[in-house]
């Protein structure tokens, strides 16, 4: 397994849907997953730290392992199938030292968006990484988050300007 982490979510620039981008440490790699439209809306308010006046089905989530007694310990993207991520999310109790592990199958942006709600990590299977992430060096990424930001605080207005 590979600790990924989350260098952001847009949209594919050739379909036009919703991704999430993971990279690596080195930011030398990058594992694009493809979303709903209502995920990537969760994911990125999720990121944004937008706390809304009710719990969502996130938080109900997490609610629902602290009271039982466990914590999120990582996130683990584990197989790629017919190009369906396979995400589970690893359980450990509460209770010192850990006698209990439990996991939960869930869709990779639930999962991601508990990892980001709850600071665990974020794994991903070193073979999938090795077939399916996209070399990339740290600017480019870097560049390519700059694109996303520009691009998500452009107002109606700002096109006037140059009209």
């Amino acid at each position: 397994m590979i600790e990924m982490h989350i260098a952001g979510i847009g949209l594919d620039a050739r379909s036009g849907q919703p991704i999430i981008l993971l990279d690596d440490e080195a930011k030398e790699r990058v594992l694009p997953i493809w979303i709903s439209v209502a995920e990537f809306i969760v994911l990125a308010r999720t990121l944004e730290n937008n706390k809304p006046d009710r719990p969502m089905t996130h938080d109900l989530m997490l609610n629902i392992i602290e009271q039982s007694g466990y914590f999120v310990e990582q996130v683990e993207v584990t197989e790629v199938e017919a190009d369906t991520y396979h995400t589970t999310i690893k359980l450990a109790e509460k209770a010192a030292p850990s006698t209990s592990e439990k996991y939960i199958e869930a869709r990779p942006s639930d999962a991601i968006a508990i990892a980001i709600k709850s600071g665990a990590p974020i794994y991903v299977d070193s073979q999938i990484v090795t077939e399916a992430a996209i070399t990339s060096g740290e600017n480019e990424v870097q560049e390519t988050q700059q694109f996303h930001d520009f691009v998500r605080d452009l107002k109606a207005s700002d096109f006037n300007a140059y009209l």
